[in-house]
C-alpha cells in the first residue's frame, strides 16, 4: 500500500479542509492510502512546550512519518508570499532524512491557501517546492488537461492547488472548484507514487 503523507499548518481553518480533499483524491487511488498530519505553532518565545498530541485535528507529524512515506502532500496558508513559519521550523528539522536521501525519488506536491486573491498563492508554492528539491523529490503539478484548471474563477494554479479563503473573520468555505482540483492533486500523487512503486 502506497501511503501518501498529507503534511499540513493551518490556523483558520482551510489548510485542513484542503488537506481533507487532498486525502479523499488520495483515498480514491486503488492501492494508496492517505495518512493525515499537522504541525505545532511556534512560539515567540524561547521554546515554548507543546502537547505531543493536538486536542483536535490530525496528529503532529513525526520524521518518521516522511522517512515512511510513499509520497507527500505539503501545505500552508501563505505568509508574505511564503509558507508559515511552523511548517518551516518542521522542514528545518529534517537534515538527518536529507543526509540519509530518505526523501529521494518520491513524489511529492505542494498547496495553499491565501486571504486575498493575488496573496502570493504561486510565491508560497514555489518555496515549498525549495526544501523538497534539496530532499531529491519528484515535483508534481496539476496540468491543464485537468479542465477545472481553466475555469476556476477563484483558487487553482500549474503549481499546486490553492484557495482564496478571504480575509474576513470566517474564511470562506473551499468552493466545487477548489474541492475538485485538490481531489484530483491528491488523485496524482497516490497514482505517480503507486507506478513507482515508492
Amino acid at each position: 500500500m502506497a501511503e501518501i503523507l498529507v503534511l499540513y499548518y493551518s490556523r483558520q481553518g482551510s489548510s485542513n479542509a484542503m488537506a481533507h480533499h487532498i486525502a479523499r483524491g488520495v483515498d480514491s487511488v486503488p492501492g494508496a492510502q492517505a495518512r493525515l498530519r499537522t504541525v505545532p505553532a511556534v512560539s515567540a518565545e524561547c521554546e515554548a512546550v507543546t502537547d505531543t498530541i493536538p486536542e483536535s485535528g490530525a496528529p503532529y507529524a513525526q520524521l518518521e512519518d516522511l522517512r515512511t512515506c510513499s509520497g507527500l502532500a505539503l501545505g500552508s496558508p501563505t505568509r508574505f508570499g511564503n509558507m508559515a513559519a511552523p511548517l518551516k521550523y518542521f522542514l528545518d528539522s529534517t537534515s538527518s532524512l536529507w543526509l540519509a536521501g530518505a526523501l529521494a525519488g518520491k513524489p511529492a506536491a505542494v498547496f495553499t491557501s491565501t486571504g486575498s486573491l493575488h496573496g502570493g498563492q504561486e510565491s508560497t508554492l514555489l518555496s515549498m517546492m525549495l526544501p523538497l528539491l534539496h530532499h531529491g523529490m519528484l515535483l508534481l503539478g496539476l496540468p491543464y488537461t485537468e479542465p477545472t484548471l481553466n475555469q476556476t474563477r477563484s483558487g487553482g494554479t500549474p503549481y499546486g492547488a490553492s484557495h482564496y479563503a478571504g480575509n474576513e473573520v470566517r474564511p470562506r468555505d473551499l468552493d466545487k472548484d477548489e474541492q475538485i482540483l485538490c481531489q484530483a492533486l491528491g488523485r496524482r500523487l497516490a497514482e505517480t507514487a503507486v507506478r513507482l512503486g515508492t
